[in-house]
């Protein structure tokens, strides 16, 4: 549900009715965040092809990592629609319920590594004050381990959530607990 007009998968037909069966079979159902733009088909597609992409392929940072990435800079921008979705998928792999709590809040916890905490922090500057963003802090990951192909793919997870927050909270795309779980991984 948002502030705008939304087909339903109920309602779809042709290029969405087939997006939607597709989300429905790989993750059970289809999240809000993608409904609101189901008068766009061509726009789904391109978004879940870059979710993918970022999300799950393979790369040099772990699930968790592209997941606590998400609940960072979901947080910095008071996205709780984003928040409350990836802290559920970061809850699969942090199996500590105050670790994932402080995170979801905004901390940057002392019991995360410092790789983690490094790309926290970069990940909170790039959304929070991108302009500051200096090669200093590309150093700084470097010196946690993150090679360059690894920045680039921290980099663009940060750039996405920016994206879709915007999108979340600029149509007011909405959730409640039903929403937010049962999503297969």
């Amino acid at each position: 549900m948002s502030w705008i007009k939304e087909i339903g998968p109920d309602e779809a037909e042709g290029e969405l009715l087939h997006q939607y069966r597709a989300l429905e079979q790989q993750r059970g159902k289809v999240a809000n965040i993608l409904k609101v733009h189901s008068l766009r088909p061509s726009s789904l597609q391109a978004h879940l092809a870059l979710y993918m992409d970022l999300m799950f392929a393979s790369g040099g940072l772990s699930r968790a990592q592209r997941e606590l990435i998400a609940v960072v800079v979901s947080r910095v921008n008071q996205c709780n629609y984003c928040v409350a979705h990836h802290a559920e998928a970061l809850s699969r792999y942090l199996r500590d319920p105050a670790l994932l709590e402080a995170i979801a809040l905004g901390e940057v916890p002392a019991s995360l590594t410092p790789a983690d905490q490094a790309l926290a922090a970069y990940a909170s500057k790039l959304t929070g004050a991108p302009s500051t963003v200096s090669p200093d802090d590309i150093e700084t990951l470097r010196r946690h381990g993150y090679a360059d192909p690894d920045i680039l793919l921290i980099n663009l997870i940060v750039a996405y959530f920016n994206f879709v927050n915007r999108i979340a909270l600029g149509l007011g795309v909405s959730f409640d607990e039903a929403e937010v779980s049962g999503y297969r991984t």
